[in-house]
């Protein structure tokens, strides 16, 4: 496989710890911006939508610009969005540098997962797909344990100028590495929208959307769960933490795996059973300290592994839309950790974080149904000019 797709999987990786990196020092930017904790938590808030939202906006007002070029630029507004968060002096610039981030962040990411499937053999896109999404399950799950690191040591302000240099260092080995790759042709937001219609592609998106619903609305409370469930010290919450990161990225490799050995269809269909299974026997195992982390490794594991196979069943679905389809998957996959983290609140303030799990799991059960209802669909081939069924 193309050794630059390494390359891109730490792109996305620096792209995907901002999201999350402020997580672990609300309070820390709480007092200093003399705001509530609650409005520090809307720094969250603002990034996961504006991620959501940006991408299929984006990828058609750059559709024409050449993929390299387009890919330093988005990074050098990435940069500048992260000086502005280390800089800000007060809570509204801090919530202007993370809509700038968040909107150039999901721009390279979206740029990492079409350019690391076009460098590679079609026998490798899957696998090529897996290690972007690594990098993006590692951001994820070690942004909050990172930012709380650097942040209690030096400041909230200082895991930003960590991201800066990151990002910097990700610019330079762009620049050498990447040779120029052209752009596809320019897909209107309306023409994005409408590829939607298609009944096969729409229930895949939401295959996606329902997934990640049913496992943050575990997920995003696990600390919670682990202390008052399972009554365990901040000491063994972290050591759970990091088997759960852990095995979380090496899943996104094993879906990539699945994927060209497989075949999505085949990978999808199991990869969600498995982990329904996993995340409805988690409320039951919570007696016995090593079975319970024996369950937790698989549903970790798969609650990234599906993602390439995702990817490259869209793809394989509708190829002419292919940068579109992966752009608004990345949309419905952080609409979904928005609504799952909502869920989760809800279920938590009427009953029980206990009941999380199950919550998540019926989530789960309603993508398996959307996702047999996608592969079992023909395509409805939308264009500008004419719909076909085939």
């Amino acid at each position: 496989m193309n050794k630059k797709v390494y390359l891109l999987a730490l792109v996305s990786f620096v792209v995907g710890t901002v999201e999350l990196i402020i997580g672990g020092t609300l309070d820390l930017v709480a007092a200093d911006l003399n705001v509530s904790i609650g409005r520090a938590g809307l720094l969250i808030t603002i990034f996961s939508l504006v991620f959501a939202i940006a991408s299929p906006v984006l990828l058609t007002a750059t559709a024409g610009v050449e993929r390299k070029k387009l890919t330093l630029w988005t990074l050098l507004i990435f940069f500048l969005g992260n000086m502005i968060a280390f800089w800000s002096p007060s809570y509204m610039v801090l919530m202007a540098a993370r809509i700038i981030t968040a909107a150039s962040g999901s721009l390279l990411v979206v740029l990492g997962v079409t350019i690391a499937s076009s460098i590679v053999k079609a026998e490798y896109r899957g696998r090529a797909i897996g290690v972007i999404f690594m990098g993006i399950s590692a951001s994820l799950v070690l942004g909050v344990p990172i930012g709380l690191t650097i942040g209690n040591a030096f400041g909230w302000r200082a895991p930003f100028l960590l991201i800066s240099v990151l990002t910097l260092l990700s610019m330079i080995a762009v620049g050498i590495s990447l040779q120029k790759i052209q752009p596809k042709p320019v897909i209107s937001v309306k023409e994005q929208i409408r590829t939607l219609k298609d009944q096969k592609i729409f229930s895949a998106q939401l295959t996606s959307f329902l997934f990640l619903t049913g496992h943050l609305t575990l997920y995003a409370y696990l600390t919670p769960f682990l202390k008052d469930i399972m009554g365990l010290n901040g000491s063994w919450v972290s050591i759970v933490y990091f088997i759960f990161g852990v095995a979380a990225v090496l899943g996104g490799g094993v879906g990539g795996m699945l994927s060209d050995k497989l075949g999505s269809q085949k990978s999808i269909i199991g990869i969600i059973i498995v982990f329904a299974i996993s995340i409805f026997m988690i409320p039951y195992v919570t007696f016995s300290l090593p079975l319970f982390l024996m369950v937790m490794v698989v549903w970790s594991a798969l609650s990234w592994a599906i993602t390439p196979a995702q990817q490259n069943y869209l793809i394989a679905s509708a190829p002419e839309s292919s940068d579109i389809q992966q752009s608004l998957n990345n949309s419905a996959l952080h609409f979904g950790i928005a609504a799952g983290s909502t869920v989760g609140s809800v279920v938590i303030e009427q009953s029980s974080v206990v009941h999380n799990a199950t919550a998540g799991g019926v989530f789960v059960l309603l993508a398996l149904a959307a996702a047999y209802f996608s592969i079992t669909r023909g395509r409805t081939v939308v264009n500008t000019n004419t719909v076909q069924q085939s």
